[in-house]
């Protein structure tokens, strides 16, 4: 496959349909995600508190991982309700523990991502308020 033939053509424009349906998905999650929203506005948050705490690569890491779990958590949920919804549009028990499960990988990457959050800024946080309230 050399640059340039048809094969690599066809091959470039597959990955960039690839990319055009993702961001569909991403628009999709913004436009009829409620909580998809509140983990965006949170991990901005974070990434603000990382920029305004200046934290060091290693801890951008930790703070960048855990906001795209949470994110993709989310995403996996949606489309598992989704898919579960149109298989079995009636209540069946089985549909309901497959949703619940999928809603608890968001929970538990929520968590660990507000653990994260915790140890990352906890001390800064508690130490920048008291540097406030003593007017320093």
């Amino acid at each position: 496959m050399a640059p340039g033939s048809n094969q690599w053509r066809g091959w470039v424009n597959r990955r960039a349909q690839s990319f055009v349906h993702a961001s569909r998905g991403i628009f999709l999650l913004w436009l009829t995600q409620w909580n998809f929203r509140i983990h965006v506005v949170a991990g901005f948050g974070a990434i603000c508190l990382g920029w305004y705490f200046q934290i060091p690569p290693t801890e951008w890491l930790a703070l960048i991982l855990a906001i795209g779990l949470v994110l993709s958590a989310e995403a996996l949920n949606t489309a598992i309700e989704r898919m579960v919804d149109r298989v079995e549009p009636q209540w069946h028990p089985a549909a309901r523990d497959a949703k619940d499960l999928a809603a608890a990988g968001v929970l538990i990457a929520s968590v660990f991502s507000f653990i994260v959050g915790v140890i990352l800024f906890g001390a800064r946080l508690v130490s920048e308020a008291s540097r406030l309230a003593s007017g320093h």
